[in-house]
């Protein structure tokens, strides 16, 4: 959380993009840093399900999942067979957070092993938030 405190700090209007555990770690962040408003937006893709039990010896100190409302836009990009995290949480997150979900259709945990490449709708979701086409809190 301090390295991304820091990143903010030194790039404000950044727009993050987070994937899998990551994203996790940005709504842990947004809800505790005094900064978090000058983030442009948010790109989270694949968020982990941390809360699963099978993943609370690995990552006890990642649970509970923070789901406070995100200060800034944001999209979260979900696929229906990740199996770190199922579409119906990752809609659940999505809402808590004020985020737009994008339903990645199967596309695993959306890494190299998922076999997207350069991930061509990625980069139109990217492009969605530096164009501020996302409207706050959707």
């Amino acid at each position: 959380m301090m390295q991304l405190e820091e990143a903010v700090l030194t790039h404000p209007d950044a727009v993050l993009v987070a994937h899998s555990l990551g994203c996790v770690l940005v709504a842990a962040w947004a809800a505790h840093s005094m900064n978090a408003h000058q983030v442009k937006g948010a790109l989270l893709v694949a968020p982990a399900d941390v809360e699963r039990p099978e993943m609370q010896h690995m990552l006890h100190s990642w649970s509970p999942i923070v789901r406070d409302r995100l200060p800034f836009p944001s999209i979260v990009a979900a696929s229906r067979n990740d199996a770190y995290c199922s579409l119906l949480r990752a809609s659940g997150l999505a809402q808590a957070w004020g985020s737009r979900l994008v339903d990645c259709g199967m596309s695993g945990h959306i890494n190299t092993d998922s076999r997207l490449h350069d991930w061509p709708e990625g980069f139109a979701l990217l492009q969605d938030l530096l164009k501020e086409e996302v409207p706050h809190g959707h």
